[in-house]
């Protein structure tokens, strides 16, 4: 029996609902599923718990039974974890964050497949990735229409709704039924050779409408659930965060005063971390007013700055606040509903848009080569992170591209600037600042030679300074080649020594890697 307070409005949709191990019923497994959520913000609270219990008991009977889950980004572990605990996942895509996930992905035991965000909802429109056979999507709640209310992400929620075979929704209490109205969902894409230009002239641009659509046929179950997104706390600025948001504030205001930026700078992006945090809190005492952003996700320190009237705008497909970031966004929801919009992300991180835009574009690193190539993803090379997300979405199209990091990971012993970084995500001409807390180097319009000894001087550790310099000379003496100078045998010597060792190797894949924040 359905309650009055039931957010399902539809009449025709209300003989839909049930229980969450009843709907899980209906995803058979080698299923690719599509889920709802982006960095810990909308996605399937009940749904992924149910299907793992299910892909429990098959295993209990010795009857094989995984899925491939697709999503946004990264999701919870009610999700991505729950999943990967029982084994029930064959491959994931396209970018996650967990650690029993990443233990898996690292021991082979996982397929994971490493896409830039802008590209998944269009590979799967192409048909590269194979048929969706079930989407499972988070809602805020159903009007009497049929239409869509989204929660807090929107992803890659509009594509999983159109393509896949069979949806099943989650209606979520939880989220606040004041997000109507936040949303902008664009459905004028087309495929090749029909597309048109995205009319995003200005950040806070409306090209669609607040709500999702999705054929009645198709949906096979809804369950109702009343449960908080995964809010993770960040921690207070530390002083190296805080002297790497000092080096981007004076570079920017530097950069207007050469008129090579406006007064109020240019639409900003920022990746998900506390040096990212750091940075939008340097810029709440800074000197720019009027900002905009346009990113991927909306971080406290972005609700920071439009309560303060320092940011008048912030375009997003996600929001991603700690438990009293959210607390604040509650309390004068009304107020940012006027001022933020969120988007799919094949639009937030379009690149044609960005380009448009002339995003300033600030995201974190692994590792970054003396020659400005950089590593966002592996750690020794070989093991994944998390995944590349959308920092190549903007930095490869962005009018500024910052990387950022600390000079030195593992307490000081591991260099963070490197001879040649083990896996290259961002090649050196998509790379235009490199910032640590020792410096930045302005890498725009220097030849390879040019940006090692900027790169050295100005960024790496005084550790590691000595060594990197050395390496640079006895390259510039025994390189083949002189354009890019390399001593081959030698480039990838500052990885620990320990990995020539197999017992280190065996217990490095063993145990998890180590923490993301740590490599921030």
């Amino acid at each position: 029996m359905v309650v009055s307070a039931s957010r399902v409005q539809a009449p025709h949709l209300r003989s839909k609902i049930m229980t969450a191990a009843d709907a899980a019923a209906q995803i058979p497994s080698g299923a690719n599923v599509g889920m709802s959520g982006f960095t810990g913000a909308g996605y399937p609270k009940l749904l992924p718990l149910a299907l793992a219990e299910r892909i429990n008991a098959h295993h209990a009977r010795g009857q094989k039974f995984k899925v491939s889950v697709w999503t946004g980004a990264s999701t919870a572990p009610e999700l991505d974890g729950a999943l990967a605990k029982v084994d029930g996942i064959e491959m994931r895509l396209p970018y996650q964050s967990d650690p029993t996930c990443r233990k898996r992905i690292n021991a082979g035991r996982m397929e994971y497949i490493d896409i830039h965000l802008s590209h998944v909802a269009q590979h799967v429109w192409f048909g590269f990735l194979g048929k969706l056979d079930v989407a499972i999507v988070e809602v805020a709640g159903i009007r009497e229409d049929g239409s869509l209310i989204p929660s807090s992400s929107i992803g890659n929620n509009k594509s999983w709704l159109d393509l896949a075979d069979k949806v099943i929704l989650e209606v979520n209490a939880w989220q606040d039924l004041r997000l109507e109205g936040m949303h902008d969902v664009y459905y004028g894409t087309q495929l090749p050779p029909h597309r048109k230009p995205i009319p995003i002239l200005a950040t806070g641009d409306r090209i669609g409408e607040p709500y999702l659509r999705c054929d009645p046929s198709k949906i096979v179950a809804i369950v109702e659930t009343n449960l908080p997104d995964r809010n993770s706390g960040f921690s207070a600025p530390d002083e190296s965060s805080q002297a790497i948001a000092e080096h981007i504030l004076d570079f920017l205001g530097h950069e207007v005063k050469k008129g090579r930026l406006p007064p109020n700078l240019l639409p900003l992006q920022s990746g998900v971390g506390n040096v990212a945090n750091a940075v939008m809190a340097g810029l709440e005492s800074g000197p720019f007013e009027n900002m905009t952003a346009y990113t991927e996700v909306l971080q406290d320190g972005m609700l920071s700055l439009l309560r303060k009237g320092k940011l008048t705008l912030a375009s997003a497909t996600a929001l991603s606040l700690s438990p009293d970031g959210y607390d604040e966004f509650l309390r004068n929801l009304d107020f940012y509903r006027e001022r933020i919009v969120l988007r799919p992300q094949e639009i937030s991180n379009h690149p044609e848009v960005i380009r448009r835009l002339g995003v300033i574009a600030m995201n974190g690193l692994i590792e970054a080569d003396i020659y400005g190539n950089v590593n966002s993803t592996h750690i020794m090379g070989t093991s994944i992170m998390n995944g590349i997300g959308g920092s190549g979405d903007f930095a490869r199209n962005s009018y500024l591209s910052f990387f950022m990091t600390p000079s030195a990971a593992k307490g000081g012993k591991i260099s963070c600037i490197v001879p040649m970084a083990s896996h290259v995500d961002h090649t050196e001409h998509d790379v235009q600042i490199i910032v640590t807390e020792q410096g930045l180097a302005d890498l725009r319009g220097l030849s390879p030679k040019a940006r090692a000894k900027v790169i050295i001087e100005n960024c790496a550790h005084p550790t590691f300074k000595p060594a990197l310099k050395e390496y640079y000379k006895r390259a510039l003496e025994y390189s083949p080649g002189l354009h890019t100078p390399h001593i081959l045998d030698e480039a990838l010597t500052f990885l620990p020594n320990w990995m020539a060792n197999k017992a280190a190797r065996e217990a490095w894949r063993e145990d998890a890697v180590v923490q993301a924040d740590v490599w921030r």
